[in-house]
């Protein structure tokens, strides 16, 4: 009997150590990267900025953007000022505010093509002449600013009366805050006005597109976009699903960077990991790449209508990888700064995940292949 209890109790001591040491293996292998990402095509690109506590996740993108195709066609590195963007959009902004007596966005949010309007109309500035930062300050914070133009704005309108002074407090306002724009300023041994620097800049602003894909509206068709922060009503062209994709790969194969709009504030975009996807219901793995849907045209468009899928980021896409399968994602620069992120600020999408989140793309129309140019008219 003294030896079956001892044979039982050693049986329960190497079924305890065993179950241990397997648990130990398991999560060992769960905190494993389940994706091993190799670069496929990368296009240029400067170097990754934080919007800090800003709603301008579409400046950032957008100038990010511009300065890769200063890049592209032999232009030089630019750092080019977001904050001169934000001081010229809120009086545009606060405009149509006022003119719909208050049943109108306002606020930080915005649209790729708002970057483009501004640069038609004001120009650009290099961002070491105009950061829009106080003195002393490191990081971005236009929370207070944004608060003080929303009150002002809401007063006159609440007054049903336009006071005739209200743009030069707006102005007064940003001014404060964001800073005067110089009038001239002196870069690289040159002279400048904001307008003269933006002209040198080379950038022909018709060359850019916005595209979408969406059912609501006909295909190769333009429509005015559908999101909150589409504030002054920019126009996108429609193409299939499939074909949405096909410009994106065109793009980054032939050395164009892209411009992209679409959600990440759900469970799939890891933020610690560095990745995002569609993943498939049901999917119980807990090694290796995750199952992903077959996000299809109508899937996505239901996740667009029952507003799983909102326009609450722009981030900037300037290369292609693969994983060990040979899934592709997409290699995207954000604006969140580089501390604590796994890949020193960029993110990988996955296909499926890019096919359901997606809002919209900014690329050139050279980009496009031949055959839906010609389907769109550009």
């Amino acid at each position: 009997m003294k030896y079956r209890v001892i044979y039982y109790s050693f049986i329960l001591l190497f079924l305890f150590v065993y179950q241990g040491f397997a648990q130990d293996s398991l999560k060992k292998e769960i905190s494993k990267d389940r994706h091993t990402f190799t670069m496929l095509y990368e296009t240029g690109a400067t170097s990754v900025k934080n919007q800090a506590n800003t709603g301008t996740c579409w400046d950032f993108a957008t100038q990010s953007f511009l300065e890769s195709e200063l890049m592209r066609i032999g232009k030089g590195k630019y750092n080019l000022s977001e904050m001169f963007n934000v001081r010229y959009t809120y009086p545009l902004k606060a405009e149509r505010y006022v003119r719909y007596h208050g049943k109108y966005q306002f606020g930080e949010g915005g649209q790729a093509h708002d970057v483009l309007m501004i640069l038609d109309k004001y120009g650009a500035v290099p961002d070491s002449i105009y950061p829009g930062l106080e003195p002393g300050d490191s990081l971005y914070d236009n929370t207070e600013m944004d608060a003080v133009l929303k009150a002002v704005l809401q007063t006159i309108v609440q007054r049903n009366k336009i006071t005739p002074h209200y743009e030069d407090i707006v102005n007064a306002i940003c001014d404060i805050y964001l800073g005067k724009v110089p009038e001239k300023f002196e870069y690289k041994g040159k002279e400048y006005t904001p307008k003269t620097f933006g002209e040198s800049l080379g950038i022909n602003t018709s060359d850019y597109v916005e595209i979408t894909s969406f059912t609501h509206h006909s295909f190769y068709k333009k429509f005015i976009l559908e999101v909150p922060d589409n504030w002054a009503e920019g126009e996108y062209y429609n193409v299939p699903l499939d074909q949405l994709i096909e410009i994106m790969n065109n793009a980054i194969k032939n050395g164009f960077s892209i411009a992209w709009d679409g959600a990440v504030g759900k469970n799939n975009f890891y933020r610690k990991l560095g990745y995002a996807i569609a993943p498939l219901v049901g999917d119980t793995s807990q090694t290796g790449p995750e199952k992903e849907q077959d996000v299809t045209q109508q899937i996505r468009q239901k996740a667009f209508d029952n507003y799983t899928t909102t326009d609450d980021h722009l981030m900037h896409i300037t290369g292609m990888a693969k994983d060990q399968t040979g899934s592709i994602f997409y290699y995207t620069k954000n604006s969140w700064g580089t501390k604590d992120k796994k890949y020193d600020g960029y993110w990988y999408l996955s296909v499926p995940f890019v096919k359901l989140r997606t809002i919209a793309i900014l690329v050139n129309k050279n980009a496009i292949p031949k055959n839906i140019r010609e389907k769109l008219g550009i």
